[in-house]
């Protein structure tokens, strides 16, 4: 009995695995750990990948153009932003027409005007707002490994997961691909890509991402970035971390300032303590 429950168990995991997909692999984020900051150089490449390939389908509803020129994210010149938001068309009621050049107030506008236009030019599918979808989407990490997770700091697991998202597509259903909970071979259904990490394998968004697909501007110390899927992967899904969460490093560095005065604090506790009961008997 103790045998078939264990085959049964083990069954059940391998089916829930295949349904939630491949477990992603964590990446070296600069932003990761304590101490961990964002990369200016790698968000302004992410942004770059965000404009020229993910903002055909994508929205950001809650990034404003003046964001991108705040300390800590990509940190354009305020030229810059002013010059890029004027390239955009925004909804003003009180405008001519009802449309309005942007300016760096405005919000980054959606490339839909409503969920059903959307659904409509992806079919059916409705692509996510990257808004705050690097920290809403999450892994889950077996045990002890989510206990080392308190004292790693780890929360990149959702920024992990796009990436290995967007690197984990394959142009045919591999051979090794999980089988259905009935033993059937995997079935991808019309219309659908498949990919490693994406729930249940079967994925509506085709490749958006491929090598030489972007070209990138050399940086200020002359050194040419890789121009590969896995480069362009890792970029954007950065950016998309610091448009998630924009004030991490600010809140680390208050975190730690926390901890530092809650530790002195407890130790002039127990010297107070010592102090007062030093001449008690007890």
């Amino acid at each position: 009995m103790a045998a078939l429950a264990a085959i049964v168990g083990l069954s059940t995991v391998q089916v829930q695995a295949a349904e939630a997909g491949k477990h992603p692999e964590r990446v070296n984020w600069s932003f990761a750990g304590i101490f961990g900051t964002y990369d200016q150089n790698q968000l302004q490449r992410g942004f770059q990948v965000f404009r020229e390939v993910c903002a055909s389908c994508h929205g950001a509803h809650l990034l404003a153009f003046r964001n991108l020129s705040e300390p800590g994210g990509p940190s354009f010149s305020e030229e810059q932003v002013k010059a890029l938001a004027a390239e955009y068309q925004v909804a003003d009621p009180t405008a001519d027409g009802g449309m309005r050049p942007a300016v760096a107030a405005d919000r980054w506008p959606s490339p839909f005007a409503n969920d059903q236009e959307a659904r409509d030019a992806n079919g059916g599918s409705l692509p996510p707002d990257f808004s705050v979808l690097a920290k809403a989407r999450g892994v889950k990490d077996p045990f002890p490994t989510w206990a080392f997770n308190y004292f790693t700091a780890y929360q990149e697991g959702g920024v992990d997961y796009i990436h290995a998202l967007l690197t984990g597509y394959h142009e045919e259903v591999p051979a090794d691909a999980p089988h259905s909970s009935d033993g059937e071979p995997f079935q991808l259904p019309e219309g659908k890509y498949y990919n490693d990490y994406f729930p249940g394998h079967a994925i509506g968004m085709a490749p958006p991402l491929a090598d030489g697909q972007i070209t990138y501007t050399p940086g200020e110390d002359g050194v040419a970035v890789p121009e590969t899927l896995e480069q362009y992967s890792t970029d954007v899904s950065a950016f998309m971390m610091w448009v998630a969460e924009p004030h991490l490093v600010s809140r680390k560095q208050t975190g730690f300032v926390v901890l530092l005065f809650l530790v002195g604090f407890a130790g002039l506790l127990w010297a107070t303590k010592r102090k007062l009961w030093s001449g008690i008997e007890h």
